[in-house]
């Protein structure tokens, strides 16, 4: 009952809001989030981080007649993408306090419907009810970025939401496959995970048209394009740029995990054959997303672009440290994937919050900033050196822990994503000296620099980014512990993968 309440609270949440005055909407979402986030702390007492087992299980009928049910439960591969969507709520209805003044409570209620959609795609153990919640999540998002984007926000729309959903017809095509697949193997369809987990699936090797290869490529593209990988990636600047600030928050630090961890419960485990064969093009295509993601942050004018293409080339260290087949490259993987979701989240905040005082995000009309406003030049670099993995960061555990294991299975692709950690602080580190040093720009001058910094709201939010970047970067090991057990089953079973369930 507990996973089912987290996951559909979010949704009665929604109703309240639906109801209450609207002067009383904003403070309402921030108390119903930051509720919504204790109470998902409950995972730490009910969650035994020893047991690489399906914990906290909920099993319901659904469609009987195609095996289709209410499955949900979670292990140490979903236990800190769960947090991580509650943890970032309550910010991001607090960081959106003055930039949403137009239908605050329809935002609002996208917020909610889109965190209900989130959580059940981590915690989902039914192949059709993961599918459901993984396209659910759209519609709001679609909403956030239509509704409250910038002037362009109708073709970012359009491209967002044709890429993803294109790519997802084949995973449910896929699925479909696999549940008659079930029933040929075993008497009985079922769309259950863990039974995907136990088919023997034919593969034959040199070809293409194999049944697991087939498999294999159905799965990887619809998650390629969530990632996104290269050349699957064209998507994301547009929406990030056009999407609101909070939208921008929640795609990066969340939305973009469905990609990775889909790949981390789907794709790796139940296709090992294909995987193995075809391992060389997503170590290919991640470095070359690393360094292609990285150039083209370089020369962008637009600082948001900027972080959204370095969304790209941190997500290619997540396909490089899941294809690495090792302990150290999946848990780098893992924890790469809250690193980033931490740090571009907090960099997208930290663009909205400066740019609702000076309505600019030309790189050029900056200069000086640091002058008139220490605290955000502050905020800005301590976020930066977690973006760049500056030891003592969380971005340097992370990307540490998927070099060391590239390079200890492929040693030709970790030497060549070695190079975007250098192009990483380059575009970074640059942007910053023209933003906040070197003479004063057109933004200082004509405003004078009054009222640039951040107040007690926005340090409010920014505080817990600036803790977890510490924490996360100095003590690893309270995080790690949590999944490490389940990334261990993980690696050293991926050929013949099995999740029991808790006993």
């Amino acid at each position: 009952m507990f996973l089912s309440l987290l996951i559909f609270l979010p949704l009665v949440f929604a109703l309240v809001l639906a109801l209450v005055p609207e002067r009383w909407v904003r403070p309402s979402a921030l108390l119903l989030s930051v509720l919504h986030f204790l109470f998902s702390c409950v995972l730490f007492y009910r969650f035994d981080p020893q047991k690489a087992t399906l914990q906290l299980v909920e099993h319901a009928s659904w469609v009987p007649t195609f095996g289709i049910n209410y499955f949900v439960g979670v292990d140490g591969i979903s236990f800190w993408l769960v947090l991580l969507s509650t943890f970032l709520t309550p910010l991001v209805v607090l960081g959106s306090w003055r930039s949403i003044t137009s239908r605050v409570r329809a935002f609002h209620l996208a917020i909610f419907v889109l965190l209900t959609s989130t959580l059940g795609t981590f915690l989902a153990m039914d192949a059709i009810l993961f599918y459901v919640f993984f396209e659910t999540s759209l519609i709001p998002m679609y909403f956030l970025i239509g509704v409250w984007g910038g002037p362009r926000r109708l073709y970012a729309n359009m491209k967002f939401f044709i890429y993803t959903m294109a790519g997802s017809l084949f995973m449910l095509l896929a699925i479909i496959a696999l549940i008659f697949m079930t029933q040929e193997q075993s008497g009985t369809m079922s769309a259950s995970i863990l039974d995907f987990y136990h088919l023997q699936i034919p593969f034959v090797g040199n070809t293409f048209l194999s049944t697991q290869t087939l498999l294999f490529f159905a799965f990887s593209l619809a998650f390629a394009i969530k990632v996104p990988m290269f050349p699957f990636h064209t998507w994301l600047p547009d929406a990030h740029v056009e999407a609101p600030t909070p939208g921008s928050v929640i795609l990066a630090a969340v939305m973009l995990k469905m990609g990775t961890y889909g790949f981390m419960r789907f794709v790796l485990p139940m296709f090992p054959a294909a995987v193995e064969s075809w391992s060389w093009l997503f170590l290919l295509l991640g470095v070359v997303g690393i360094i292609y993601g990285a150039l083209v942050a370089m020369v962008q004018p637009d600082l948001k672009k900027l972080v959204a293409y370095s969304s790209v080339s941190h997500m290619g260290y997540v396909m490089l440290g899941l294809f690495a087949f090792n302990i150290y490259g999946a848990t780098g993987a893992l924890y790469q994937m809250l690193n980033h979701g931490v740090s571009t989240g907090a960099l997208f905040l930290l663009v909205g919050m400066i740019y609702e005082k000076t309505h600019t995000r030309q790189i050029g009309d900056y200069g000086g900033l640091a002058k008139v406003a220490p605290l955000f030049t502050i905020a800005f670099l301590l976020v930066t050196f977690s973006s760049i993995a500056v030891p003592l960061t969380n971005g340097f555990i992370g990307e540490f822990l998927i070099l060391l294991g590239t390079f200890q299975s492929h040693q030709v692709f970790g030497g060549l994503a070695v190079l975007g950690v250098i192009l990483g602080a380059v575009y970074m580190l640059w942007a910053v000296k023209r933003v906040f040093f070197g003479a004063e720009g057109k933004v200082i001058r004509e405003h004078h620099g009054e009222g640039f910094d951040i107040g007690a709201r926005e340090l409010c939010v920014l505080t817990p980014f600036v803790i977890l970047i510490f924490w996360m970067g100095l003590f690893p090991n309270d995080f790690l512990n949590w999944s490490k057990s389940s990334v261990e089953n993980f690696v050293q079973h991926r050929g013949h993968y099995e999740l029991n369930l808790e006993e």
